[in-house]
């Protein structure tokens, strides 16, 4: 008898996965790993001459500030899609889909296969399939269907996607990837490896979101991160308090190299000499109060680059402290003709680097007051879509964004 109904249950099982997914998801949701409710319409181009993509990752809001900048240019629309994965910040984005449902949602991945043809450009990011489960993930053949389509492909790469462990620890001193009990290093070291291939393979442009990259990609073009100066612009003064307020806010203490600089913190806080905020998982909605109530803000002290935290910091005129290597310095100095304003320092220098900014607050105010004038020069949308203006085949001249 237990054969029978076993029997019976597999039968009906079949059933119902044969019904439309709609209906199935509706009597069966856990087998789906999710509602019909959140399986949203496929993501549609604008009715521009020149219809842009950006998709999948959207990490620290770039691929959305992209999309918005691509179309400050005469005749391109923008349109972001984020593939969310759990544990993810929430960012902006035109449209938004999990993971579970772009892997495993037919009616997701077909509707979106038939509306990715209605752009004439994609940018994929970090070498992730934008399909979902199309293809079975596999970008190469995403690539191939977009340019048989007539859908011209670029990639951008944000960071780990692409920056090879072994050669960085060759190059920076204070790598992470020299930790010999990171277990995440090898693997960041085989998705790199792979994620070049895919470049290789495929033949694109490739941009990188920091200058760093170029030395995994020498082909590659830098693609300045993109912020709204808006929202990070303050009146608040800088260094004029008795005990300055020192942020250090990491998203990845490894990378950022949160434990070889938090002794040196702890003792000149232990001394009164700053008022140390050292937090992680602060929202994205709650960093400007954060990072604008600071008179320094301590970026990595690892990888040799700035990030987007570093780029808003300078926005609101704090004074930003971060190891940036020489290559680096140079890039930004050749691709704008403007000096970094960012103050060096590495775990070994940065307590004496700290102290000399307390003993002389002067000199370092008018470096601070550098930083937003840097970062509306080169990270405030234009400048990322003159680069990407070759690729869309749209004039460089730059208009100004309308809101939408």
């Amino acid at each position: 008898m237990s054969g029978v109904l076993t029997s019976m249950r597999r039968a009906a099982g079949r059933f119902i996965l044969s019904l439309p997914e709609p209906i199935a998801v509706r009597i069966v949701p856990k087998t789906f790993g999710f509602r019909a409710s959140e399986v949203p319409k496929p993501v549609l181009a604008t009715p521009t001459p020149v219809r842009l993509l950006v998709a999948p990752a959207n990490y620290a809001g770039q691929g959305h500030a992209w999309a918005r900048a691509a179309e400050r240019l005469d005749g391109v629309g923008g349109v972001s899609l984020t593939i969310t994965r759990p544990g993810t910040p929430d960012f902006p984005a035109d449209a938004i889909v999990s993971e579970t449902v772009a892997v495993r949602s037919k009616r997701w991945i077909d509707g979106q296969r038939r509306a990715v043809r209605g752009f004439t450009h994609v940018l994929i990011e970090a070498e992730r399939p934008l399909l979902g489960g199309a293809f079975g993930g596999d970008v190469r053949a995403e690539v191939a269907e977009l340019e048989s389509a007539g859908v011209r492909v670029a990639f951008v790469s944000h960071g780990s996607d692409l920056r090879l462990p072994s050669r960085h620890a060759e190059h920076e001193r204070w790598s992470p990837f020299l930790e010999p009990d990171w277990d995440l290093a090898p693997v960041l070291e085989q998705t790199a490896l792979a994620n070049a291939a895919v470049l290789d393979d495929a033949g694109a442009p490739v941009f990188v979101s920091t200058p760093d990259l170029l030395l995994d990609r020498p082909d590659a073009t830098w693609l300045p991160v993109v912020i709204d100066l808006e929202r990070w612009a303050t009146t608040a003064p800088v260094l004029e308090r008795e005990t300055p307020v020192v942020r250090h806010s990491p998203t990845n203490p490894v990378i950022k190299g949160t434990a070889l600089i938090e002794p040196v913190l702890r003792e000149l806080a232990a001394e009164g000499r700053i008022d140390l905020r050292l937090e992680s998982g602060i929202p994205p909605a709650k960093m400007p109060a954060a990072i604008g109530d600071a008179d320094v803000v301590l970026e990595q002290f690892r990888i040799g680059t700035y990030s987007v935290t570093a780029v808003e910091a300078m926005a609101a005129g704090r004074l930003v402290i971060a190891h940036v290597s020489d290559q680096v310095r140079r890039a930004v100095l050749d691709q704008t003709g403007l000096e970094l304003p960012i103050l060096e320092a590495d775990p070994d220098t940065l307590g004496t680097v700290l102290r000399d900014v307390l003993a002389d607050r002067e000199r370092f105010r008018e470096l601070a007051a550098r930083g937003p004038a840097f970062a509306a020069a080169v990270h405030d949308g234009a400048r990322s879509a003159r680069v990407l203006a070759p690729f869309l085949g749209a004039d460089r001249d730059i208009r100004p964004l309308e809101p939408r």
